[in-house]
């Protein structure tokens, strides 16, 4: 089925080059308040495996909806403002957790993000000013409306960016349905200098090396899982006596050992391949792989 042409739309504001100075001051906004890397990795969702943003807005967003059923039924008054409260209340700590994984985006994702950003805003902004209207006496409900309306279109484009344009996704969960089961040869061993990352591939996957000093070989997929970044043109970095990796493009830091999410915003860990070397040959292996 041929897309209808309202929802063209996005396609068209992913090449909005007007729309970079907001998105460059609303990421520099958020880099300058949100300092602390444990804040933002917890605003991030590394904790949990997986971003916090779409989690916490699914209060607001409930809470807003189910005012608006109140709101068309007689006799609901406090109880639709209560839930208007509610949605108020939590929409910032929601838009906080947002901003921040908006801030690590690339720049046709950003374009996107910031209408998002400014489609929720302005619902906020209605249902604020509809919940003021509630608590002096008035109706508030054409604004509650009008902000349910906005906040649609903003959740729209929510989910163009996680899913047309991919912001949130685990981009190396397809490694292990595309790399053979077993162990698999993949470079000789001499090849390797201690301690530098290499990149080497195992069919059409990219996967990075690294030999130390003592001989651990560590393999990983060398796509980063936050936005596809190389790692192999990244920096090694030693966190807690472990060996770490830095992605190149938006600072992620994986285990080389383990894989393990040190640092977000990437929340998915690196698979990570078990090693041996036979006949001066490199072997690798993924468990649950093919």
């Amino acid at each position: 089925m041929k897309t209808l042409p309202p929802f063209t739309l996005a396609d068209r504001i992913e090449d909005l080059q007007q729309l970079d100075p907001l998105a460059k001051f609303l990421t520099g906004a958020v880099n300058a308040v949100i300092k602390p890397r444990n804040l933002r990795d917890l605003l991030h969702g590394v904790w949990q495996g997986h971003s916090l943003h779409p989690l916490m807005v699914q209060v607001p967003l409930g809470s807003w909806l189910s005012a608006a059923v109140l709101d068309c039924l007689p006799g609901n008054g406090k109880a639709a403002a209560t839930l208007v409260a509610v949605g108020v209340a939590s929409a910032g700590p929601a838009a906080v957790a947002g901003a921040v994984d908006f801030s690590e985006l690339h720049t046709q994702q950003q374009r996107i993000g910031a209408v998002h950003a400014l489609a929720n805003s302005t619902a906020l902004t209605l249902y604020s000013v509809s919940l003021l209207q509630r608590l002096t006496g008035r109706s508030g409900k054409p604004l509650a409306f009008l902000g349910l309306g906005a906040l649609m279109a903003g959740g729209w484009f929510g989910g163009h960016l996680a899913y047309r344009q991919a912001a949130g996704p685990n981009h190396v969960e397809d490694v292990p349905h595309r790399v053979p089961e077993g162990w698999q040869s993949l470079t000789p061993v001499e090849e390797l200098v201690p301690g530098k990352l290499h990149r080497r591939m195992l069919g059409e996957v990219p996967l990075l090396v690294r030999r130390a000093g003592d001989g651990t070989i560590n393999v990983l997929a060398e796509t980063c899982s936050h936005l596809s970044g190389p790692l192999s043109e990244g920096e090694q970095r030693w966190i807690g006596g472990e060996a770490c990796v830095q992605c190149p493009w938006h600072q992620s830091v994986f285990s080389l050992a383990t894989g393990e999410v040190v640092h977000g915003p990437a929340t998915s860990p690196q698979p990570v391949f078990e090693t041996r070397v036979t006949d001066g040959m490199l072997e690798v292996c993924l468990p649950g792989a093919g």
